[in-house]
């Protein structure tokens, strides 16, 4: 079977009170869109149309990586018209199936009966709500069958009663989109083409049109105001986090985690509240997440702890490793097993060997530890002249003072040993100690400045 599937995103979203095209407003850090194209993807569609509109450019730029085809709807006449402008791209001997960029929670599994059901004919997709207000109602005859749609405004008293809702997704071959949507008129309400208008057409002409009802109905739901794009962004983390749940992941608060790509965890991982995980992220086993850090693109070995507070991008931490609290780990930072990263310590680019420690107030970039280093607090490596970037090389069991500042390119030997305050600028020997700082002076009979009366 050839699936060709139909993208509508041409609407403004006036509502969201945005200059942002609506379906480029994000859910877990993705656009609306790209949730949409994903699921597409994952149904292994053999042509992807999207309908683009108001903001067309900016959209189309922001999915340049993607095979897609582009279709403009200049003029936005409803959803029978802008599928109207996708026609002329569709594989005729193909089944084409219709969703909406800005309904991102639909999956895969409930879009494949759908689309089952649409080989020979007319399939729609539709959910059962108890207040239905506002949505197309799904009108069945005496058999309850299908019969048609009537949106809202065209509905009388007893249509207005019916509980089962268009969700506007629907599954068909090409070749009756072909013969139907150009006979759709706009006389309605609304003055607009309605797409499940081909519906009755078919029917009429003895076609049987399959209604697939979805199982939970916020699949189904769109985004017009931001409060609809919180309320999916909810619904949406818990459906993530009901997963890694069931996985055997330990959590203090469900509803304050976020996770904003994947994350995958092992063994007893535990998860305090209100972490933000965001790209992909891989816990060992016994990982512990206090509470308030951010970790983006990194890797956490087992048994690690990540004190709250803390901030990490694209970095590795080896097992049983401890940071923060409040710690910043930047990309390009690696740490082995038994490392300690403690507060108020940022790194960029550095490479610490087992055992090695950093425990407060320091700045280590662009620098490569061995094992067992202990720098002290307040130390910093100047790794940037105004125009390069240049390595601070320490070997194993390094001893770095408080308050010292390394001047890179620098090496300190392995065994090195450096006093507190000192400036260093060149290489400190194996088993050396190294005192760079201002010779002391105190001066007797010194009277401290007074305020001028």
């Amino acid at each position: 079977m050839t699936l060709n599937i139909v993208i509508l995103a041409a609407g403004q979203g006036s509502r969201m009170k945005s200059d942002t095209p609506k379906v480029l407003h994000t859910i877990a850090a993705k656009p609306l869109l790209g949730h949409v194209l994903d699921t597409a993807a994952a149904l292994q569609s053999d042509q992807t149309v999207v309908v683009y509109g108001h903001g067309g450019e900016q959209v189309r730029q922001a999915f340049t990586e993607r095979s897609l085809t582009w279709v403009e709807q200049v003029k936005q006449q409803g959803t029978g018209h802008a599928v109207l402008q996708a026609l002329p791209n569709l594989d005729t001997l193909a089944t084409a199936l219709i969703l909406y960029g800005d309904v991102p929670l639909l999956q895969p599994s409930t879009l494949q009966p759908l689309i089952a059901c649409a080989q020979q004919g007319p399939a729609l997709l539709s959910a059962v709500l108890a207040d239905p207000q506002g949505y197309g109602r799904v009108v069945r005859n005496e058999e309850g069958l299908f019969a048609r749609v009537v949106e809202q405004k065209d509905a009388n008293e007893h249509e207005l009663g019916i509980t089962e809702i268009n969700t506007g997704v629907m599954a068909m071959p090409v070749s009756m989109l072909n013969q139907y949507l150009p006979l759709v008129t706009n006389n309605n309400a609304q003055g607009e083409y309605y797409l499940p208008d081909v519906l009755p057409m078919a029917v009429a002409d003895g076609f049987a049109v399959q209604v697939v009802t979805v199982d939970n109905a916020v699949e189904t739901e769109g985004v017009n105001t931001r409060a609809q794009l919180a309320q999916l962004e909810r619904a949406y983390q818990q459906r993530q986090i009901k997963v890694l749940l069931e996985q055997g992941l330990g959590v203090a608060d469900p509803a304050r985690v976020d996770i904003r790509g994947s994350l995958t965890v092992g063994k007893d991982c535990f998860v305090d509240v209100n972490a933000v995980f965001e790209g992909d992220v891989v816990l060992g086993d016994n990982v512990t997440i206090e509470p308030n850090c951010v970790i983006r693109n990194s890797t956490i070995g087992s048994g690690a702890r990540i004190c709250a507070m803390s901030h990490l991008e694209q970095a590795s931490v080896g097992a049983s490793a401890t940071i923060g609290p409040f710690a910043r780990l930047r990309p390009g930072t690696e740490l082995a097993a038994n490392t300690k990263i403690g507060n108020f310590v940022e790194t960029k680019k550095a490479i610490l060997g087992e055992g090695s420690k950093v425990n407060h107030l320091s700045y280590i970039g662009d620098a490569v530890l061995g094992s067992g280093v202990n720098v002290g607090a307040g130390t910093i490596t100047c790794n940037y002249d105004g125009a390069n970037k240049f390595q601070t090389t320490m070997g194993d069991n390094v001893f770095v003072g408080s308050n010292s500042t390394l001047v890179a390119p620098v090496t300190i030997e392995t065994d090195g040993f450096v006093g507190a305050g000192s400036v260093v600028t060149k290489t400190v020997g194996q088993g050396e100690l190294a005192i760079g700082r201002g010779k002391q002076r105190n001066i007797s009979g010194w009277k401290r400045p007074e305020k001028n009366k």
